[in-house]
């Protein structure tokens, strides 16, 4: 039986992630701060940015930024990131540093988003400067289940078609060809990831998906 997450887990968790992250920004060289990541056309400041939005912005200001986008949802979201880029990589620190504790939420969502977030957005980070960040199994599991479950806000990422099998917590989800591995890199491949979930693995010097 896979065990579920509280509510004050999931915070505990989104904190822990939110402050070691912004531990390994505030390192980062000029250079890096401008890295490709494993999120489309997305620089590493344009992630960070992006991971402080939905605790920053006020329902007034989705609204702006949704009628900016022309109503596209997607586009909104990217759009609010880049322009969030734009300032200072010490304010993007501090804004990152400044939301742990925060339990404020984006339209639609639940607390089980700002965990799925900064999971797999750390590891776009992470990954495109070479750094091997560990995940927690347990977080990783109830992300890979949000994913999974998702609904609204609509999914980005078409499900594998396969039975996924976790090989370091109880977790299985889906049908046909098995895939097995750690949940963390099954959630980065739920999230549209698979090079960066073989990346993972090689970091975490643990077996790959197979």
């Amino acid at each position: 039986m896979n065990a579920v997450l509280g509510t004050d887990e999931r915070w505990q968790l989104v904190d822990r992630e939110r402050a070691g992250l912004a531990d390994l920004l505030e390192g980062l060289s000029p250079e890096e701060w401008e890295t490709p990541t494993w999120c489309g056309d997305w620089r590493v400041r344009d992630v960070a940015a992006h991971l402080t939005v939905a605790a920053r912005f006020t329902y007034k200001d989705v609204l702006a930024a949704f009628v900016r986008a022309r109503g596209s949802f997607d586009r909104m979201i990217h759009d609010s990131a880049v322009r969030e880029a734009e300032s200072p990589v010490t304010e993007i620190v501090a804004n990152l540093r400044g939301i742990v504790g925060s339990r404020r939420l984006a339209p639609t969502t639940s607390p089980r988003e700002p965990l799925l977030d900064i999971l797999v957005h750390g590891q776009d980070i992470a990954l495109a400067l070479g750094r091997g960040r560990e995940m927690p199994p347990e977080a990783a599991r109830d992300a890979a289940d949000r994913v999974w479950t998702m609904r609204v806000p609509p999914r980005p990422w078409p499900l594998p078609k396969a039975r996924l099998v976790a090989t370091d917590i109880e977790w299985t989800r889906g049908d046909g060809a098995e895939i097995r591995g750690p949940v963390a890199a099954l959630l980065l491949l739920l999230t549209g990831r698979p090079e960066a979930a073989r990346e993972w693995c090689e970091l975490a010097g643990v077996e790959g998906l197979r």
